[in-house]
Parts: C-alpha cells; structure tokens; sequence
C-alpha cells in the first residue's frame, strides 16, 4: 500500500493489546483503544486504556500525529515536534541519551502491529503492540 493509502485506511477506531517487557524482567501490560481521527492533512492518533505494571492499574494516554509524504508516513509527537518515519523495514527515533527503534508489520492487515526496542541509560525495554480493527 502506498502511504496515503496506508494513512487513510488507519481512521477510524481500533483495540489494542500492548505488552511492555523491562530488562530487569518486569512486565507491563496495556489494553485500550487507538483512534485515528482527521486533522488537518493527516490524522491525529489517540491511543487510551488501562496500563497494569506491578499489579497496579494505571489510566494511558498518548497521542500522535500522522501524515502521509511521498514515499512514507511521517509521525510526529502531539506538539509536532519529529518522532519517527515509517518507509518500511525499521524505524528509528533518536532522543539521547535513549535510542528507539521500532519495526511495523502490516502483512496479516486489517491486524497489524510494531515492535519497540528502546536502550539507553534511562530506558531498557521491548514492547509489543497489536491493533485490530473495532467492529
């Protein structure tokens, strides 16, 4: 799919399963919904749900914004500034002293996911995301 194809087909509303693995072997799980909502040019992205880490329950937010470019879809923070491009293959977010890489797979569309792998001095952690279209 092309990107703005790509882009268009995220509206609108999915679940999401989130599961966070820290490297000292703490576990961290999230279940909620992701919205992709028009904005302007693209489309913001709201993800909400319930995070539980260390049997303790924690309400989730984060919000994104996406916009389709030539050859990618290009992801931003909510306040725009960068965060990372999607063109296939791994996607890289350097905010030092932490680096982020992040891999998308679309190939079982509608489900998809990304994987992260986050190292650094304050961050050592992989996570699993999977989104499925809400019926």
């Amino acid at each position: 799919m092309k990107p703005n194809e790509r882009l268009a087909a995220l509206a609108g509303r999915w679940r999401i399963a989130r599961v966070i693995r820290h490297a000292d072997g703490g576990t961290a799980r999230m279940r909620g919904t992701a919205e992709w909502l028009a904005e302007g040019v693209g489309l913001r992205c709201v993800e909400e749900g319930m995070l539980e880490q260390d049997g303790r329950p924690f309400a989730a937010r984060r919000e994104t914004l996406w916009r389709a470019t030539a050859g990618a879809i290009d992801v931003r923070f909510a306040d725009g500034r960068p965060f990372h491009v999607i063109d296939g293959g791994t996607s890289r977010h350097d905010c030092a002293p932490d680096l982020y890489e992040l891999r998308y797979d679309f190939a079982a569309w509608p489900h998809w996911s990304v994987r992260w792998r986050v190292v650094g001095p304050r961050k050592n952690y992989r996570a699993l995301t999977r989104y499925c279209r809400e019926a």
